[in-house]
């Protein structure tokens, strides 16, 4: 299994199907950005606990929420890196 912190800017965005994708998507861009657990955590005024369980692909009440409205929706999630 490929880590995230491996993929590169050319392989395009993440795309968001399941909660274990949201998690290497958000710890890929938190390496990228030079950060710990901790201070993303602070920064985002989350529990850095909570931020582990999301990376790690654990599946919050609120993400299961968030992908099935999605899936109604016959939408994905895709994230990149924004320039704000």
């Amino acid at each position: 299994m490929q880590t995230s912190h491996a993929r590169s800017e050319a392989e395009g965005p993440f795309r968001v199907y399941t909660a274990a994708s949201l998690g290497a998507a958000i710890r890929h861009y938190r390496l990228q950005s030079g950060l710990s657990q901790a201070e993303l955590a602070e920064r985002a005024g989350l529990n850095r606990t909570y931020l582990s369980n999301l990376e790690q692909g654990k599946e919050t009440e609120q993400v299961r929420r968030i992908l099935r409205v999605l899936k109604e929706l016959g939408v994905r999630m895709t994230l990149e890196r924004a320039d704000w």
